[in-house]
């Protein structure tokens, strides 16, 4: 039995046995969303459930948290978007989401210009490429690229909800097979090179192919391919949109659905192992006081990253993955205004981009890759309160979210607190180039007279949420295909231990974001 330690405190060697010769169907191991989705799907299938979740609160990272003592504005505090969440899902969990759809699609800031890209693109949006470019080529080009995008996200996006295909099966089905095949064996950058000649235009669409993956977009190793493809096929049309409440309204429903399914949800409950035999399962958990409790179970469904299930499972390790992200949360009194003359409400009312061109992206990873924090940080910006005001609790107050690229976490590993510290320092500098006023002019201040702004490393991700590496995918995505270990018509939940399912993003062949991909595949790999 494979055994770990909370703090400095060795798990008891007889724990005392939860609800004596009780015995789950199923004990679920993280109350994260997948964690939740999983119990939910079970229990209503008529099987017992218990979900213990280490924290005090369910979700894992789509939760939402007043980060500033004092400041009534919940935040999305790690997840903050919702793209994947299959439509089928919110339906057969009668779940209460409500998702909202944001105004512009994305502002690129460029000193005293802008590349806009309108929510539906318009005048302003062929106009603001031919100001970029000279021309209307480049706008052609987009607008191809991503009427191919469309088509490919319309046919891959309901396979996401069925039994894993084989390769063969999965390219019979789409309409533009040419555009899978290229995002599978050639470099991000070739494919979008191939509709796209401005170094802005090109940085902008290969973005998504790096959100929290460490990938070099010119390797034909298909990492930021991955990426790139499940940031762009959700519900077939790939949008991202703001759920309403914030993230914490999104995993608050999976768990009612979970809870009035017949699911115990428990949380401040650390697992410590998971001890499997042929008939069933052991999981061994502390609770906050520092009592051992073990509890019988017939599976296990593992919510939890796949690094930390081989620890409990006693399990040797696979390779450390490597998260790659910046955040920083801010509460601002107003949003800034952009030397671009953008409206504020049009800048940061969708994907704002900063220092994102192709060129910018290349050099960022080159330091990176080198151990060095990058000069310049590529990253983006979010206004959530913009779409969805109930966030801020009618205080007129603004939330601004920021999202790094390429901070891998080696990088902080030295000096924590300094690196990210210096990381902020850039970004914010960045920031302010972009802007009419500085950013910190901006900024509210908690009930103690500071700013808001908190900022995470992966490292912090990792220590808060149990995350290895701070890799918010719990480690890199797959394409969602069978492969030898899942086979075609399986899926893709298995793991190395015949009672032990996964959930996690990481540790199924099809998730990543707040999808629930990953609680589905388990729940159907046991119902059958």
């Amino acid at each position: 039995m494979g055994t770990l330690t909370t703090g400095d405190r060795p798990t008891p060697l007889e724990p005392v046995r939860d609800d004596a010769g009780m015995r789950y169907d199923v004990a679920v191991v993280g109350g994260g969303h997948n964690g939740l989705v999983a119990a939910a799907y079970l229990a209503r299938a008529g099987r017992s459930v218990l979900v213990l979740e280490r924290r005090a609160v369910l979700g894992g990272a789509a939760v939402s948290e007043a980060v500033f003592p004092g400041v009534d504005v919940r935040l999305s505090a790690y997840s903050y978007l919702v793209s994947l969440l299959p439509d089928r899902l919110v339906a057969d969990l009668d779940l209460d989401v409500a998702l909202a759809d944001r105004a512009v699609s994305s502002a690129t800031l460029l000193g005293d210009r802008a590349l806009l890209v309108e929510r539906d693109p318009g005048p302003a949006t062929a106009a603001s490429f031919r100001d970029l470019t000279g021309s209307d080529a480049e706008w052609a080009g987009w607008q191809r690229f991503y009427r191919r995008l469309t088509t490919l996200a319309e046919d891959l996006s309901p396979t996401l909800v069925e039994p894993l295909p084989s390769a063969a099966e999965l390219e019979g089905r789409l309409r533009d097979g040419q555009l899978y095949r290229d995002l599978v064996e050639r470099p991000l950058a070739d494919v979008v090179a191939d509709h796209l000649d401005s170094d802005v235009a090109r940085g902008v669409a290969l973005t998504d192919g790096l959100i929290g993956t460490f990938a070099d977009v010119h390797a034909a190793d298909g990492l930021a391919g991955r990426c790139f493809v499940y940031h762009l096929v959700g519900n077939g049309t790939g949008l991202w949109r703001v759920p309403v409440g914030g993230m914490g309204a999104v995993s608050g429903a999976m768990a009612d659905a979970a809870r009035r399914a017949g699911a115990e949800l428990r949380t401040r409950a650390t697992v410590t192992a998971v001890e499997t035999r042929s008939d069933g399962v052991t999981v061994h958990w502390t609770d906050d006081e520092g009592t051992a409790h073990a509890v019988d179970a017939a599976h296990v469904v593992a919510g939890c990253a796949p690094a930390v299930l081989d620890q409990l499972t006693g399990t040797a390790p696979g390779p450390r993955p490597v998260g790659a992200q910046l955040k920083v949360n801010m509460v601002l009194t107003r949003l800034p205004r952009p030397r671009s003359g953008l409206a504020p409400a049009v800048a940061f009312g969708g994907t704002c981009h900063v220092d994102e061109a192709a060129s910018q992206i290349d050099a960022a990873y080159a330091d990176a890759a080198a151990g060095r924090l990058p000069g310049t940080i590529p990253f983006e910006v979010y206004c959530h309160s913009l779409t969805d005001p109930s966030i801020t609790g009618g205080t007129g107050l603004h939330t601004l979210t920021l999202f790094g690229l390429h901070t891998p976490a080696d990088l902080f590993a030295a000096d924590p607190v300094g690196t990210r510290t210096e990381a902020v320092r850039r970004v914010v500098a960045q920031l302010d180039a972009q802007l009419e006023e500085p950013l910190a002019d901006c900024l509210a201040t908690d009930a103690e007279g500071r700013p808001c702004l908190q900022a995470a490393s992966p490292l912090d991700v990792e220590a808060s949420l149990a995350m290895p590496g701070g890799h918010i995918f719990h480690g890199d995505l797959s394409w969602p295909v069978a492969t030898e270990q899942h086979p075609a018509g399986t899926w893709g939940a298995a793991t190395a231990h015949p009672r032990v399912v996964s959930a996690s993003s990481g540790g199924t062949v099809r998730g990543g974001a707040v999808s629930g991909l990953g609680g589905y595949a388990a729940a159907r790999h046991l119902l059958g």
